[in-house]
């Protein structure tokens, strides 16, 4: 069993009791990251309390080896995907999809995730084993650009604005 796996079966349930969800957990370089989330996104007080009982329960089961850093975070707008879980939650939305070095032709793919399952997903008509992906993620898309010919108020500029002086 992974480092990952191993912390993963201790957190899990320690989140479930907050009422949320282990996303992801990743172990590397010394870094270990938990990512958590609930329906409506996560706020800072449900991290804080995350952390702080997951460093406990880390701390007297002790499933990592040497020194490392702990981080629990939201999985953000941008959400890796890595299980076939992942993808199938993602069936619909946009996504950004790295392929392996071996792969021939363009090993890239972005668009709709049309279909996932248990061997690989579907991108704009595009069929990917989850061997050939080297990453993945969900795309955020922000809102419609403005019109042609409107200001953007952030950059907007009043005549009566003056230089700063020199």
């Amino acid at each position: 069993m992974s480092v990952a796996e191993r912390v993963r079966a201790i957190v899990e349930p320690l989140l479930t009791e907050q009422g949320l969800e282990c996303v992801d957990v990743e172990f590397a370089g010394g870094r270990l990251v938990v990512l958590a989330d609930r329906p409506g996104g996560v706020d800072l007080d449900a991290l804080t309390e995350a952390t702080r009982r997951i460093s406990a329960a880390l701390d007297r089961e002790d499933p990592v080896p040497g020194r490392y850093l702990l981080e629990i975070s939201s999985p953000g707008l941008e959400r890796r995907l890595r299980t076939p879980e992942h993808f199938r939650r993602y069936v619909g939305a946009t996504v950004s999809v790295k392929l392996v070095a071996s792969v021939e032709g363009d090993r890239r793919a972005t668009g709709p995730l049309n279909a996932a399952d248990d061997d690989g997903i579907t991108v704009d008509g595009r069929t990917i084993p989850y061997q050939n992906i080297e990453r993945a993620h969900t795309v955020f898309e922000w809102g419609p650009a403005p019109k042609p010919g409107k200001a953007n108020p952030a950059k907007a500029h009043h005549r009566d604005q003056k230089a700063p002086a020199s």
